[in-house]
């Protein structure tokens, strides 16, 4: 999609109501699957970024490419309401580590340009400790009231994460649990009143030989414990096994922790674990397949009364590659359809220095090498719709009904009032409330209108024969993506785009075992909504 089909007034009008939802300095809370701000009651939905402190010169990245109030507000204006700020035990726990200055840590790894550039872009850090730079940091996105998450991504500062790494499971070698307890409580207790901490993310991504559910219970429920008694206001969030794919073993052993409201599981979801499947294989059935084995890990705490974070996912955004292109479709589809709180792979354009390379390139970040601007607009606003609530405590809006979600372009189904025009996709903050019935019809809320296919190669409209097989939509094949009809001539037909954003029939594709074949032009996702 070009990024000038979707415009600026429809993103700020999205922005505007997420940003309607954002806590500001109030401690939040759970109730039942979602976190709500603990005045109001209200969701509070984290739609947030992640900006790595925890690689080897332990300074939040891009410090030298930007002045810090700078980045902390174009977080803000690229729809994001939090970030997930990663750091080291180390940071924590060693007295001579924290104490270095920015610009000592820089010297050690020979970061010259970006002593230079500190120096330029935000002088008032260069010579603070690594603590209190990091408390800088916390300091202006709270200004900016961007909420803050503390992840607690390894042990020894630098790249994570690998089996072998020393960081995975507690007992490896630089993993000792007690160190641990001690830095997630020196780090809770740090915090204590900085209102815009909002959440601890206790380890990330448990992974390795070592791990076993034994001690996950053993030392997670002690942690969780450590970071509540410290800073009692912070959500406490719990990561599984197998790289933060894996909390199937909560379902028949709920945690044991002495307080209640504050409690939140996370979880990863990238394409790389499946990427031979997704390239290789037909979309509809890696998809399905994909989506089991994460109801089976992960999603099923929502129907337990749990909240999930999906605290990391993300695609390359320089090379648009087959398995990643099929993977967003499907990905954005779930995290529409269950409305979940996440954290986006990264905010990060480049790092000072990654796997011995001065200025690496992140394909994964948001912003570009030289953090000047967004990477790929297209992907922003691709994003924009779940960066906003569609349902949860206190969002009654309206009744229940049903948003159409385009997961390939991020638009909607637009509301229209004609029999005659093509329906068509545009800005998610226009969207028609549609009612799905047990007849499958879908009606345009609050009308007798329905929606209708007429013909292969025609467009879809509005109509007013709802009895007819036209005008029903069977939700078919193992993505569950599909809005399928059947012609009166028997014909199996399903509701596709073409490239002016109108609605037209064709007929369904990649429903065989075509591993070639890419669907996600005929991909809807029907989302649960009670905004307005």
């Amino acid at each position: 999609m070009d990024s000038s089909s979707f415009s600026l007034f429809s993103f700020m009008t999205l922005f505007m109501l997420f940003s309607s939802n954002r806590s500001e300095g109030v401690p939040l809370s759970t109730n039942s699957r979602w976190i709500v701000d603990n005045r109001s009651g209200q969701r509070v939905k984290l739609a947030c970024v992640n900006w790595a402190s925890h690689l080897k010169p332990v300074v939040t990245e891009g410090l030298s490419k930007k002045p810090l109030d700078q980045i902390s507000k174009r977080i803000l204006a690229m729809g994001f309401n939090c970030v997930r700020l990663t750091w080291p035990i180390y940071l924590a726990t060693n007295d001579t580590l924290a104490s270095l200055t920015v610009k000592q840590s820089f010297q050690n790894f020979g970061l010259n340009e970006d002593i230079v550039g500190i120096r330029i872009n935000n002088p008032s850090i260069i010579d603070l400790s690594l603590i209190k730079a990091f408390q800088a940091v916390v300091s202006n996105l709270g200004d900016n009231n961007v909420m803050v998450i503390l992840d607690n991504h390894i042990t020894k500062p630098g790249w994570c994460c690998s089996n072998s790494d020393g960081n995975g499971f507690f007992g490896d070698q630089y993993f000792d649990p007690e160190l641990w307890i001690k830095g997630l409580t020196r780090m809770a207790t740090l915090f204590t009143g900085v209102t815009n901490v909002i959440g601890m993310s206790l380890r990330n991504e448990l992974r390795g030989p070592k791990q076993n559910v034994k001690d996950w219970y053993r030392y997670m429920q002690r942690g969780a414990e450590a970071v509540h008694s410290a800073n009692p206001n912070v959500l406490v969030i719990l990561s599984g096994l197998s790289f933060d794919t894996n909390l199937s073993f909560i379902r028949n052993q709920p945690v044991n922790l002495t307080f209640t409201g504050k409690t939140v599981f996370e979880v990863h979801w990238y394409s790389f674990p499946d990427n031979k499947q997704w390239e290789n294989g037909n979309s509809n059935k890696v998809c399905g397949q994909v989506l089991n084995r994460i109801n089976r890990s992960a999603d099923f705490l929502l129907d337990q009364g749990w909240p999930l974070f999906v605290s990391e996912w993300g695609v390359d955004l320089v090379i648009n590659n087959v398995n990643e292109k099929r993977f967003l479709s499907c990905f954005l589809g779930w995290l529409a359809e269950h409305d979940l709180d996440w954290a986006l792979w990264t905010l990060v354009g480049s790092y000072y220095f990654n796997g011995g390379v001065l200025g690496s390139n992140e394909r994964y970040g948001i912003l570009n090498r030289n953090w000047s601007d967004v990477r790929n607009s297209s992907f922003l606003h691709r994003i924009s719709f779940v960066q906003s609530p569609t349902r949860g405590p206190d969002l009654l809006e309206r009744t229940l009904h049903k948003v159409i979600f385009h997961p390939l372009t991020g638009l909607c189904v637009l509301k229209s009032t004609s029999l005659f025009d093509p329906m068509r996709l545009g800005s998610c903050a226009d969207t028609g409330a549609w009612n799905y019935t047990s007849l499958k019809n879908l009606y345009l809320k609050g009308t007798s209108y329905c929606l209708q296919s007429n013909g292969l190669g025609k467009a879809a409209t509005l109509g007013l024969r709802c009895t007819d097989s036209n005008s029903k939509w069977e939700i078919i094949a193992d993505s569950k993506m599909y809005l399928s009809s059947t012609e009166e001539d028997g014909t199996i037909v399903c509701l596709d785009l073409d490239s002016s954003s109108n609605l037209v029939i064709n007929n369904c594709k990649c429903l065989d075992t075509n591993g070639t074949c890419d669907p996600a032009s005929q991909w809807f996702k029907l989302v649960d909504s009670t905004r307005d």
